[in-house]
């Protein structure tokens, strides 16, 4: 009886080790942060302070419905720098490559920004748009570049981090 548990999960355990293949896996690369700062530098994400865009909202603009948020989170860096972090949400549409391995998505998001321009008062919202594109291969699910009110400001580095820099 103890042999036959015994083998039953020496193969349980080699069926289990056999059935990956690490080459297989796709890499997903689609966490995008974005910086925004004036021309001279000066952090535009502080979220109380006066100058500063204080409520950031973001809507699918691909979305079957008019009413489409898109989920984002506020962080600052370690040297109290603050930044948008996208991870994912937005509808993405297929641009190009519809019957290859090598296709082109892209999501298109509307940025409401509301300025603090004193204790009390806010700005109406300015209205930006975000496009982004994605490159999908089997080895690779990636950003590949973004697009800020149509002027390219991200092109994607292998290996290195999605940072989108927007310069208001």
């Amino acid at each position: 009886m103890k042999n036959s548990i015994f083998a039953i999960l020496l193969l349980f355990l080699a069926f289990l080790s056999c059935g990956r293949d690490e080459d297989s896996i796709q890499k997903i690369d689609q966490i995008l942060n974005f910086y925004m700062k004036d021309a001279v530098g000066n952090d535009l994400l502080k979220p109380n302070e006066i100058g500063a865009f204080t409520t950031i909202t973001m809507n699918d603009m691909l979305a079957p419905i008019d009413n489409a948020p898109v989920s984002s989170s506020r962080k600052a860096t370690v040297d109290s720098i603050n930044y948008i972090e996208y991870i994912a949400g937005a509808t993405r549409e297929l641009v190009d490559g519809s019957d290859t391995e090598n296709r082109t998505y892209r999501s298109k998001i509307r940025l409401a920004l509301t300025k603090k321009l004193t204790d009390s008062t806010f700005s109406d919202p300015v209205n930006d748009t975000l496009e982004i594109f994605y490159r999908y291969t089997p080895q690779v699910f990636e950003v590949s570049e973004v697009k800020y009110n149509q002027q390219s400001v991200f092109t994607k580095v292998p290996d290195q981090p999605n940072v989108v820099t927007i310069i208001k």
